[in-house]
């Protein structure tokens, strides 16, 4: 009889545990991957800058003002709808935005921001994704918030939003005032 029951008693197991990690994860915005980098310095790197591929950006080049890194690509769909947003954050001034290229043809991304707009005051490019790895960028669109001093305050995977602007990276900005 035990072993008659065996696999419902396992099968009603495994759906408690089921429901037990949706309930814990109900509300929690998926999108909110926590970065072990934020709070620590932004990776040291070195990268060649899209419209001017001999000039080399270090990490040092950037410190000094905050700075919004937006990975994007001109092969990510998603990258399309964010790019609204990122052309408003940038025309604001509230911040400066810097692009990074991430595994893309030097032509292509080119051409998407003749498409789109260019709203990047400098355009890295990460042609192989290898500086990626140092940030622990998997894709794009990710954006980071470092701070004057190149520390990594905010990290947001996926596209930005009005809501996610407004909700949470105007209080990360704010905090940097």
């Amino acid at each position: 009889m035990i072993k008659r029951l065996l696999p419902l008693l396992v099968f009603l197991g495994l759906g408690l545990l089921l429901g037990v990690g949706v309930l814990m994860n109900a509300g929690r915005d998926t999108r909110a991957i926590p970065s072990p980098l934020i709070g620590k310095p932004a990776p040291e790197f070195a990268l060649p800058v899209l419209d001017a591929p001999e000039r080399i950006v270090r990490k040092a080049d950037l410190l000094g003002q905050p700075y919004l890194l937006n990975v994007w690509g001109s092969w990510c769909p998603a990258c399309r709808d964010e790019h609204p947003v990122i052309t408003e954050l940038a025309q604001s001034g509230r911040i400066r935005v810097i692009g990074y290229d991430y595994k893309d043809e030097p032509e292509e991304a080119r051409r998407w921001l003749a498409q789109f707009g260019n709203p990047y005051s400098l355009i890295l490019v990460d042609a192989d994704g290898r500086a990626a790895l140092d940030w622990g960028i998997y894709g794009a669109p990710e954006t980071f918030l470092v701070d004057a001093e190149g520390v990594i305050r905010w990290k947001f995977v996926g596209p930005l939003t009005p809501e996610v602007v407004r909700e949470q990276l105007d209080p990360q900005l704010e905090a940097l005032r």
